[in-house]
């Protein structure tokens, strides 16, 4: 039987596309649809090009009722996949998927540098900022408070004394393309 994985994604959406190329020829896990709380996110064109289906829900979809829920359950959706998506998952589709069938990558490690306003450059600009030796990727469980879901994986990088947040994201980068959907497929398949 099929696993299906739906990908929720905010902004530019390279994550979402690298797992997706990922999975293309699986026979077993497949990306069904992708979903995007940003109308003009660019992970639209992403979804576009991979020939995936995507679809904008708002605030009022996300917080206030089942629309979002309703979807995932008749897409029958298996697993949620967050790959640069800002917002708390609310508590119907936190108590539908339990704690192990939704997944998030973090830019650093965790738990230092999580929480509410802690992605993207932001982590990495308080990484530098407090002279850390060096920083990683770490992949998590969700639940109700943002990054502090059970830890599956981390990788780590080195920081030299000359790091930017701009080469430290580049980096990062790398970390997340090698091994979050590794990550996923081992979550998946029951071997984490």
């Amino acid at each position: 039987m099929i696993k299906k994985i739906a990908i929720f994604a905010s902004g530019n959406g390279s994550n979402a596309q690298r797992i997706a190329e990922y999975f293309r020829d699986n026979d077993k896990i497949k990306v069904r649809t992708i979903i995007t709380n940003k109308k003009d996110a660019y992970v639209i064109e992403r979804a576009q090009n991979l020939g995936i289906p995507c679809k904008y829900f708002s605030k009022t979809d996300f917080y206030e009722g089942d629309v979002v829920l309703d979807y995932l359950l008749e897409e029958g959706i298996d697993f949620i996949v967050l790959a640069g998506f800002l917002w708390l998952i609310p508590g119907n589709i936190l108590k539908h998927y339990g704690n192990n069938h939704i997944i998030n990558i973090h830019p650093a490690l965790l738990p230092k540098y999580g929480g509410k306003g802690m992605y993207g450059m932001h982590v990495h600009d308080e990484v530098i900022a407090q002279k850390e030796k060096e920083s990683g990727i770490s992949i998590h469980f969700v639940n109700e408070k943002y990054d502090e879901g059970r830890i599956i994986f981390q990788a780590r990088c080195t920081l030299s004394p000359e790091e930017t947040p701009e080469s430290l994201a580049k980096k990062i980068h790398v970390l997340e393309y090698e091994y979050f959907p590794k990550v996923i497929e081992n979550v998946i398949n029951g071997n984490i």
